[in-house]
């Protein structure tokens, strides 16, 4: 490139001649500052196409940024107070950043940690990892189901800093995925195209960044996607098109792709690459397009906007065939429920039996086969965690009788003090409701509920008075949350060896954590795919503008 002119503005006004390939941001400014008599090149911004010329690691030319010959540069005069202030506000929020993206990999860390193991997940759900179809899947080993699910929470709480167009942040949290997912072993999942969709991703942050530095590594990247992509969906989308039933749900996923493959080619001078390219997008975008009469067809069958204007997409504006994935997913979302609540229920139920001394809960097909031959449930529970759910081992326990009578004395041991536990609390409960805690206690004993003590305390003279001046503010008595359970599940994860639920849930970074899982909450099969490609369809027709010029 060479030697070039540069059209500057502002504090100084007039054209210097400048060296694009050997000039960096400092040398400009110097020189700026030098022509404008101020004190130091500190007291000058430099703004060219839109953003601020900085400094990086001071070796970029200004020919790598992107400046070309005949370019208009904005000189902005700064004082040294308030760029002080700038510079001050600056660190500081990208110190609160770094922070907040440290937590953000931890928390994804010790969430993939805790629902890859088996353990009992100490929150109200339980992270499993699905293919498209809905089916609990078990990739690889622990180490690679961890590694994938780290991958998988990150990249969904990238997708939302996306939608939200926070790329810069989006691209550290993209840069944490991927490296979550080079964890993995590459056989486990070169049959997904999860890695691949990240990596388009990046480059559309790239994209969206307008940094001109990216266009080497996002070729890499981008050859990178395109060769897992069809590796995981087939040559020209035949096993995709034969697992989706003829739809067509990675047209949106192709056109970003063709898009940043088109960006890239011309950029690099290969024209003719960059045409081919960026038609074939412009084609899938005017596939995309769903026609109005179509989206209102769909809706006055009762089907939301959005939900319709997915399901024509994906169905290339087929509308029975919309119709049908509407009806077939909502019937997986009712499965997906029932699958959920059934599962919940299990995880109730194995908390109840508690932990193994390597904190794993009791196998619940094992306990049903060693029910199923006529053992007690609550034993034969009990000599699977005391065995790490090693079968023969439970059943050499249960047919001792030393054994199986030391079981039995530690069950009902274990019993009495949950039931002291609960007392002890529903005592606490009823006295700080202004009864006396004599009568209290002779209540609890007579009735053994605590719901029982309760109506016979309010029938007895003066009691209601005595509840109202405790607590006149409070209208009706919601006895729901006093459920015994909690103890109950306390007690037995200590008994059971290890660290307590309790102490867990202290060590947790609840705020991230909910961050992470409500991204993926929020998500389904088809949040990969569903792009609005509103931006793309501007890109697209922006860059064919160009090499028509």
């Amino acid at each position: 490139m060479g030697m070039g002119k540069l059209r500057i503005g502002g504090a100084w006004s007039g054209v210097l001649e400048v060296e694009l390939d050997e000039w960096t941001v400092a040398t400009l400014r110097e020189e700026v500052a030098k022509k404008s008599g101020l004190v130091g090149p500190q007291c000058i911004n430099l703004i060219s196409a839109g953003r601020i010329l900085r400094d990086g690691d001071g070796t970029e030319k200004l020919s790598q940024l992107g400046v070309k010959n005949n370019a208009k540069i904005l000189a902005s005069k700064v004082s040294t107070d308030q760029e002080g202030k700038s510079l001050k506000e600056e660190f500081l929020a990208e110190e609160e950043r770094s922070k907040r993206l440290s937590r953000l990999k931890a928390a994804a860390t010790s969430l993939a940690s805790r629902h890859a193991d088996g353990s009992l997940p100490v929150e109200d759900f339980n992270l499993e990892l699905e293919n498209q179809s809905g089916e609990k899947v078990q990739l690889g080993a622990e180490t690679d189901q961890r590694a994938v699910m780290m991958g998988l929470m990150l990249h969904a709480n990238a997708k939302a800093l996306i939608k939200r167009q926070q790329h810069k942040d989006a691209l550290e949290v993209l840069t944490m995925g991927e490296e979550a997912f080079s964890l993995c072993d590459p056989k486990v999942i070169e049959m997904v195209d999860n890695v691949s969709i990240l990596q388009i991703d990046m480059v559309w942050c790239y994209f969206m960044l307008h940094d001109i530095s990216w266009l080497s590594v996002a070729g890499i990247r981008l050859a990178k996607a395109r060769e897992g992509i069809e590796r995981a969906h087939g040559k020209e989308s035949s096993r995709m098109r034969v697992l989706q039933g003829g739809r067509y749900p990675e047209l949106a996923l192709y056109l970003r792709l063709q898009l940043l493959e088109g960006v890239i080619a011309y950029h690099n001078g290969q024209l003719q690459k960059s045409k081919e390219s960026l038609t074939a997008a412009h084609a899938k975008y005017t596939q995309l397009q769903v026609p109005d009469e179509t989206l209102s067809l769909l809706m006055s069958m009762g089907y939301k906007a959005r939900d319709a204007k997915r399901a024509l997409r994906m169905s290339n504006q087929d509308v029975g065939s919309a119709v049908d994935f509407l009806v077939e997913e909502k019937a997986k979302k009712e499965r997906k429920r029932e699958e959920d609540r059934r599962r919940q229920e299990e995880i109730l139920e194995q908390k109840k039996y508690g932990m193994t001394s390597l904190r794993k809960p009791v196998d619940l097909q094992k306990l049903n086969e060693l029910v199923s031959i006529g053992f007690e449930k609550e034993l034969a529970a009990e000599a699977l965690r005391r065995n790490e759910n090693d079968t023969q081992k439970a059943l050499d326990d249960l047919t001792n009788p030393e054994t199986n009578s030391v079981m039995q004395i530690d069950i009902e041991s274990r019993k009495k003090k949950r039931l002291r536990r609960a007392t002890s609390a529903a005592s606490e409960e009823l006295v700080s409701m202004g009864f006396p805690r004599a009568i209290v206690d002779e209540a609890l004993r007579r009735f053994g509920t605590q719901e029982q003590a309760l109506n016979h305390l309010l029938g007895q003279p003066n009691a209601n008075a005595a509840v109202a001046g405790a607590n006149p503010s409070v209208p009706s008595l919601n006895i729901s949350g006093l459920d015994a359970g909690l103890g109950l599940e306390m007690s037995l994860e200590e008994d059971g060896g290890g660290p307590s639920t309790r102490e867990e849930v202290k060590d947790r970074d609840a705020e991230m954590e909910d961050e992470l899982t409500g991204e993926l909450l929020k998500g389904d099969a088809y949040s990969d795919y569903d792009i609005d490609v509103t931006l793309e369809g501007e890109a697209i027709n922006e860059y064919l503008a160009k090499l028509a010029g």
